[in-house]
């Protein structure tokens, strides 16, 4: 079997012990896909590409990281692992909690959480605690715990998050040959785009790929980084990047400085239509991950950035699946039509049988 996973492929690049056994659901090795009919449609002349990360085995980005943070945890004789979430980092801990032979701690922000990442956590067996507050609140009790027990926090505050989610900027380098002129993409906790930076820089001092420009996204109802303070009471249908004080806001400001690049904030009904442009395509993707094309097309249609001659990256971070209520209430009724051929024909080849 050639393929193992994050950790056994990119091992040399990776802050952890030579002999470390990994924890995997053999995560990572997304695909790039390339859709030009996007780029068609907000003018041409540049390549457009999906890293979809949705494919990972919990559904989601996530489980780049998590295979690093519970490889660590076990490595190191943890016994409990405990993180807060708006979803998609529950179901990732829980899994490879399962995975490890650990318990797994999730507390959740009440009334917050998408019911397919919930229904993960669950069906993993992680133990799940809600509060009536914010996800920075639990993510505060969760951080106090962890100091004060021999309990393992998993959230993207573990350095070995990180590690494991850079691996994705190292997969498109290989893919492409070198990094994109640009790299757009949801910010939430701010976890992603700080590992995203790490990745490129570290891979263009090792094979001098070059380095991207970032454009890091936010819901205006949750954009903490861009209005420049915490948002106490964030509000966003993309409730994986619903954070109003990202626990990596810093080191994101800085990725986009660095990068010549920036972070900016856009609507939920450009999200929304972002998302409905991707399913055109064929890759559905739950409303957070559409925020970064959100991004690219507000900046596009505002004269702000000419995309000519560009190769531009897009990482949608999770599966529609994970958050499908938003499309169900939106969406298209189904057809109802008798159990009788003549009707159905009818409706179909418009009286028409061929």
């Amino acid at each position: 079997m050639s393929y193992q996973g994050i950790i056994h492929r990119y091992h040399e690049f990776m802050d952890l012990p030579p002999a470390v056994q990994p924890i995997t659901l053999y995560e990572g090795n997304t695909p790039l896909i390339p859709v030009p009919a996007i780029a068609d449609n907000l003018g041409g002349g540049f390549e457009l590409y999906v890293k979809y990360e949705g494919l990972n085995p919990t559904g989601s980005f996530k489980d780049r990281g998590m295979t690093t943070a519970m490889t660590m945890a076990k490595h190191n004789g943890k016994k409990t692992v405990i993180c807060a979430s708006t979803g998609n980092t529950a179901a990732s801990a829980a899994a490879y909690a399962s995975r490890a032979g650990l318990r797994a701690i999730v507390m959740i922000p009440e009334g917050k959480v998408a019911a397919g990442k919930l229904a993960g956590a669950v069906a993993y067996g992680a133990e799940i605690i809600q509060i009536p507050g914010s996800f920075d609140d639990a993510l505060s009790f969760v951080v106090e715990i962890s100091q004060k027990s021999e309990i393992e926090l998993v959230n993207s505050l573990n350095p070995y998050r990180i590690e494991g989610q850079k691996t994705a900027s190292f997969e498109i380098c290989d893919e492409l040959g070198s990094a994109p002129d640009w790299l757009c993409l949801p910010v939430g906790n701010a976890g992603n785009i700080t590992a995203y930076w790490m990745g490129f820089t570290q891979y263009n001092r090792i094979k001098n790929t070059g380095l991207p420009h970032i454009l890091g996204v936010q819901a205006e109802g949750a954009a903490p980084l861009v209005i420049g303070h915490t948002v106490e009471h964030p509000e966003t249908v993309a409730t994986a990047i619903r954070i109003g004080n990202p626990a990596r806001g810093e080191q994101a400001l800085m990725a986009a400085e660095e990068s010549k690049g920036r972070i900016i904030a856009v609507s939920d009904e450009k999200i929304l239509a972002a998302q409905k442009m991707l399913a055109s395509s064929g890759i559905w993707v739950e409303p957070a991950s559409a925020a970064g094309l959100a991004g690219l097309i507000d900046r596009i249609k505002n004269n702000s950035f000419d995309p000519k001659g560009k190769r531009i990256v897009l990482v949608c971070t999770g599966h529609g699946m994970k958050d499908p209520d938003i499309i169900i209430s939106r969406g298209i009724k189904p057809v109802r039509l008798p159990v009788d051929f003549d009707k159905v024909a009818e409706y179909i080849l418009g009286g028409r049988i061929q």
